[in-house]
């Protein structure tokens, strides 16, 4: 007897995808990710249904880009046999007896390797709003993950009252991407979506990454204020996101 995924099905829903759109998003992951896949309708329905209790590596990897989170929190259950184990890199590689058949993955060399971002930050930005005259400052403990030089954070639901995504590419230790934040539906913003561009500088250590966010007012003028991301934990285990998700501080 199979049992549903009812993880992913809420995580789908959550984001506001019907499971054609989720499909469509995981195959531009996977093109953006270097490792193209051919997601459809009826993946998704398989593994909502528990038909597939397990997804093959590259659909893995396009299932945490897409999400923002790992792969063991998308309610998949673990297959006889099976294993998963991280690749170095941020994705998760589902090794069975019949792995040795599949067409290996090519391993970067050391010069394309990157620094692991992997894990908890703090993320807190400041902004201007015109309406109320002041500024504020907008916080959230996110959960970082890395495909390469690929990085995806989503903010935990339970360290803000609004919702946080970030699509970033690492350079070296220039960090460049896109934001978007779905605002609190009860706050002054009354649910409004605002998105824009962001670019970060990492610190030598790794554990810092200060820079600007750029993106549209309320009264669609351009806006612009500072923006950092502090290291919390290298762990992106339930146990760990479970910590974090709290009010961020």
């Amino acid at each position: 007897m199979t049992t549903p995924n009812t993880a992913l099905r809420a995580v789908r829903t959550g984001m506001r995808m019907s499971q054609d759109d989720f499909a469509r998003a995981l195959q531009a992951a996977g093109h953006r990710v270097g490792e193209p896949n051919d997601a459809n309708k009826r993946l998704v329905q398989r593994w909502e249904s528990g038909a597939i209790a397990a997804p093959r590596p590259v659909y893995a990897r396009a299932l945490e880009v897409v999400t923002g989170l790992p792969i063991s929190l998308l309610g998949f259950a673990a297959v006889p046999g099976e294993h998963v184990a991280r690749d170095g890199h941020g994705g998760h590689d589902l090794t069975s007896p019949m792995s040795s058949l599949a067409t290996p993955t090519p391993k970067p060399s050391p010069a394309a390797a990157h620094r692991s971002y992997e894990g908890v930050w703090l993320s807190r930005y400041q902004y201007h709003s015109s309406g109320r005259g002041d500024s504020f400052a907008g916080q959230h403990f996110v959960v970082l993950l890395q495909h390469g030089d690929r990085l995806t954070a989503r903010s935990l639901p339970g360290s803000a009252a609004s919702s946080l995504s970030l699509d970033l590419t690492v350079d070296g230790a220039v960090v460049t991407g896109t934001w978007v934040e779905q605002t609190d539906p009860t706050g002054y913003y009354r649910g409004a979506r605002y998105h824009g561009a962001i670019q970060l500088l990492a610190e030598p250590t790794g554990r810092r990454m200060a820079g600007k966010w750029v993106g549209f007012g309320k009264d669609m003028d351009i806006n612009t204020g500072p923006w950092e991301l502090v290291f919390r934990d290298a762990s992106t285990s339930k146990a760990t996101l479970d910590r974090y998700n709290t009010t961020a501080t």
